[in-house]
């Protein structure tokens, strides 16, 4: 269980297990609380002493921080078999305490949590609270409106339908897009979270357009050039985009010759269009050739790679 995550519900935060409190009872040890601490890791490295000094030379404290165990409990019904896997763990506590927190404190856990822990936080709640939590999720862009389609995907389809039915409609609309296609096809995998702007625009205009949308820089892979009814018309050079003259219209220096790929194309094939030509992102477009998403090399990847693989990659810190 080191280095595994617990959802703190009380602190509506998500910490990690740094160390173990074990304490001697009639001749036995028996594990009390996790160390959730930064004093838990100075411990496993041997410098709990060295920190411990540090802190006084500041006239500081170095705390523990404990979370009893006997409030934690695994979210996989096989708690070794999920511990070996990597799972996460959470305070065991009743769906109606989940209910009361604001939907916006359960946003702030659940985006830090794993896809199967958030089906399992998702699955404990009451349809308005979800899709409550799920919107305010969206509205801090804290998870891409693919997340929450994988989230509603694993849900029974009535349930999904009923959340489903309770968020804003153009959030609702792009989820039910992604929702309509297979998980393992492009359909399945693109986020509709990607920059486009139009092709009328100057370089000055487009970046003053980026500077508007202010997206994320995690989203902004490539930035595509669309026409009035959202074909695809090209893509940009961020470096073309910068060096060309303020009043130059952006369609005399995009990129033309755009690799796509069709929502029906499989994960395999993606995954090979994005290897081939070493892209960070391949649109995907329809029949009419409109833009109707983005797939990640991340995404596409975690699709293909076999998860004995997956498990020897470094995690994201």
């Amino acid at each position: 269980v080191l280095d595994k995550q617990i959802v703190d519900l009380d602190g509506r935060r998500v910490v990690r297990v740094n160390d173990l409190q074990l304490t001697e009872v009639r001749g036995e040890l028996l594990l009390v609380a996790a160390d959730i601490g930064i004093r838990g890791i100075l411990r496993r490295l041997g410098l709990e002493a060295l920190g411990k000094a540090v802190a006084h030379l500041f006239g500081r404290n170095l705390p523990m921080v404990l979370v009893a165990w006997n409030v934690v409990s695994p979210l996989e019904p096989q708690a070794v078999q999920a511990a070996a896997a990597g799972d996460e763990l959470r305070l065991r506590i009743s769906g109606k305490r989940i209910a009361k927190l604001h939907p916006a404190d359960i946003a702030d856990i659940v985006e830090d949590l794993g896809a199967k822990d958030r089906k399992a936080v998702f699955e404990s709640l009451e349809e308005e609270i979800a899709a409550d939590t799920l919107e305010e999720m969206e509205l801090e862009d804290q998870v891409s409106v693919i997340e929450v389609a994988d989230i509603l995907a694993e849900m029974p389809q009535e349930r999904a339908q009923e959340i489903l039915g309770l968020m804003e409609s153009e959030e609702r609309d792009d989820v039910q897009e992604l929702l309509a296609f297979r998980d393992d096809t492009a359909g399945g995998l693109m986020t509709t979270e990607f920059v486009a702007v139009s092709e009328a625009l100057t370089a000055q205009q487009s970046i003053d357009e980026l500077r508007r949308m202010e997206p994320d820089a995690e989203s902004v892979y490539y930035v595509f050039v669309v026409d009035g009814q959202e074909h695809l018309q090209g893509v940009l050079s961020l470096r073309d985009l910068i060096v060309s003259s303020p009043d130059k219209p952006i369609r005399e220096f995009m990129i033309r010759d755009v690799v796509t790929v069709r929502p029906e194309a499989s994960a395999h094939e993606v995954a090979a269009v994005l290897s081939k030509y070493n892209l960070l992102a391949v649109p995907v477009v329809d029949e009419e050739h409109h833009l109707r998403g983005i797939v990640t090399v991340d995404d596409a990847l975690d699709e293909v790679l076999p998860d004995s693989v997956k498990r020897k990659l470094p995690r994201p810190v």
